[in-house]
């Protein structure tokens, strides 16, 4: 299997001269008057309110900066850099117009760049649905210089990388891997990652999955990597993404199987405003819960904002995963005897050679889930999330309680069409309060994208989606005069993706027929829950469908709690690859009742045990199913909390 050239990102800030510009496009011959200027976006001295963001870097070369604002533009980005000499300087800024590939009016994206306080006439974000950079003209420089991003709407703006270039003539290149090797060579960054320790088991992605398999590989005694690219811990089940963890834990006969998913959780949730538990405040996912409790296990390396690149193999067993940080480009070469691929998106064993599946059509979809609240009800003032919070309770506190919101000729057109929380219209199992109905799961797009080539687009729907309904609902309607958007999700929340084959395949007619395995070690309650786009809504809307409707009744439900196979826990042709959370070995409906992160929390725990037995008995994940089965179950009955001495 080909393996996927993963792009990174480089550093920070940074001048160079370089004699020579043959990686560029239209560099052909060497010039000596060729000095650069630099500057990564995400290495900014102070990032003020954009987003950095990593999801897409493999697809367009880089994580960047994003104006998340719902509608409020963020604070300025900004750094202090030195040019290399005084002069006029051409200035080249890598964006996009984010609603370009819908043919739209609008380019509601736009920033400038603000030098020593005056901004350049050329506005970005303005053009072109690729990454690209944009030309920003001619500049004075004259020394030591302060930069800034400077947001102009809170709708979204994106900014990778800003370039000064003294040779006037010059154009960068939009390749993405010769643009790579040119950042890197002007950043001075080493050609071979550094080396970053061997390890018993690599645990890459920290979401449910991965920190519970690296909890209880740690406890059991093992040395353990737990690498995870943004900087808190949950995944779906983040602050970030806000999906509440679902499925049934410590279940007959094994009632420890879920005790570290438990451990996790905050003890007391209240109950919501609106609707369910998604999209709840953020302090409810217990961001800091799940740092405190891996950062106290001494045998837990935790590399947060670090994202795997490649992977080294031989002989159908991985050596070594390289990983990346998301701000400085330094990588790092990290070696192992074992390694558990929880990234969901199975960047891992892809990268490896694993035999993989991935849905061509009728994938579910992600969500970027929202809520909203009400500017004139003090307690939700004094709670809010938003990042204009001070200027917000100054308003209110000075009797304001009106909040406008523009026309969003850009967004999907809703201003006669159905969706929930418009009228008589509801999600599937939604509020009987139409507040409750916005934002929720059933807000759900990319049905028929590639959810890893195509998610910064599938998220950019889901935005047209949210600011098109608020829009209605403000403008049209006539509605909610206090209310504005109080949150919204820029980390997609994904449900299917590529899943690695294991030894078994696990199919919902498995979980229909109760069918009996020898080596079940975790138990299933959800239903076998699929989504698809939702009729009621799609019309006029193809390849824009943003509503989803899960499958339900008979068919789709099983009896109890349902065990699942170990075999499904690793993969079937890299020896020493372990999978847990929702890139197992199922087939498209058999990820229905397993892709829940309280049962993808319990994978890891298994996952965690098994390659303690691995590393004690010399063996293969397939090994421990032939020969130590017996022992394997018999850790399953130790709690949670046992910790090898």
């Amino acid at each position: 299997m080909n393996r996927k050239q993963f792009i990174g990102k480089t550093g920070s800030a940074f001048l160079m001269l370089l004699a020579g510009a043959d990686l560029l496009a239209n560099a052909k011959e060497k010039k000596s008057n060729n000095a650069f200027l630099f500057l990564e976006a995400e290495q900014f001295e102070e990032l003020g309110g954009w987003d950095l963001d990593q999801q897409s870097m493999d697809q367009m070369g880089s994580p960047y900066l994003l104006a998340h604002g719902l509608g409020i533009p963020v604070a300025d980005a900004r750094t202090t850099v030195n040019f290399p000499s005084k002069g006029h300087y051409r200035i080249w800024v890598r964006t996009r117009d984010w609603v370009a590939p819908w043919d739209v009016q609008g380019a509601p994206g736009k920033f400038q760049v603000i030098i020593n306080g005056v901004p350049i006439k050329e506005v970005f974000g303005t053009k072109g649905q690729d990454w690209h950079w944009h030309d920003g003209g001619l500049v004075q420089i004259d020394g030591q210089t302060e930069i800034r991003l400077h947001d102009l709407t809170g709708f979204e703006g994106r900014c990778d990388s800003i370039l000064f270039c003294k040779d006037l003539n010059f154009k960068p290149t939009d390749e993405v891997a010769a643009l790579t090797r040119f950042r890197r060579k002007l950043l001075g960054l080493p050609d071979k990652p550094k080396p970053g320790g061997h390890y018993d088991l690599i645990v890459v992605g920290g979401g449910m999955a991965g920190t519970c398999t690296a909890l209880s590989a740690a406890r059991n005694g093992l040395k353990v990597a737990l690498v995870q690219d943004r900087p808190v811990l949950g995944g779906n089940g983040s602050s970030e993404v806000r999906v509440w963890p679902e499925g049934k834990t410590r279940q007959e006969p094994y009632k420890h199987v879920g005790d570290i998913v438990e451990e996790l959780m905050l003890p007391e949730i209240p109950a919501p405003v609106y609707g369910s538990r998604n999209a709840i405040k953020g302090k409810h996912f217990g961001d800091e819960r799940k740092l405190s409790i891996i950062k106290a296990e001494s045998r837990i390396s935790l590399l947060t904002e670090y994202r795997a690149i490649d992977v080294e193999s031989s002989d159908n067993r991985i050596l070594a995963v390289v990983i990346q940080h998301t701000k400085s480009a330094l990588q790092k070469r990290l070696t192992a005897d074992y390694f558990a691929d929880c990234t969901g998106d199975a960047s891992v064993g892809f990268l490896a050679g694993a035999d993989f599946e991935i849905s061509s059509a009728n994938l579910m979809g992600s969500s970027n889930l929202w809520s909203v609240m009400d500017a004139s009800e003090e307690n939700e003032i004094l709670t809010c999330e938003c990042k204009d919070k001070t200027a917000l309770t100054l308003a209110w506190e000075q009797g304001s309680r009106e909040q406008p919101f523009p026309r969003c000729p850009w967004a999907i057109d809703l201003s006669n069409k159905p969706f929930p929380g418009r009228k008589n219209f509801k999600g599937q199992w939604g509020s009987k309060d139409p507040l409750g109905n916005l934002g929720g799961w059933f807000w759900e797009s990319g049905f028929d994208k590639n959810p890893i080539t195509d998610i910064e687009k599938i998220r950019d729907l889901n935005l047209r989606a949210m600011y098109g309904a608020w829009d209605a609902l403000k403008n049209v309607d006539k509605l909610y005069p206090n209310h504005r958007l109080g949150w919204c999700a820029f980390i997609a929340g994904k449900r299917e993706s590529r899943r690695l084959m294991g030894d078994v395949v696990l199919t919902a007619q498995d979980f229909l027929n109760r069918k009996v395995f020898e080596d079940a070690v975790f138990p299933c309650s959800w239903h076998i829950d699929l989504h698809q786009a939702d009729k009621n809504f799609d019309e006029g809307l193809a390849g824009e469908e943003f509503i989803s409707h899960a499958s339900s009744g008979e068919g789709y439900v099983y009896d109890g709690v349902y065990w699942a196979p170990y075999r499904i826990l690793y993969s079937r042709n890299i020896d020493n690859l372990f999978m847990a959370g929702r890139d197992i070995s199922v087939s498209n409906d058999g990820l229905g009742p397993v892709r829940v992160m309280r049962t993808c929390g319990m994978m890891g725990e298994i996952v965690g045990k098994a390659a303690t037995i691995c590393v004690q008995k010399k063996t293969t994940p397939r090994g421990v199913y032939e020969n130590h089965l017996a022992e394997l179950k018999g850790l399953m009955n130790h709690p949670g909390t046992y910790r090898s001495s």
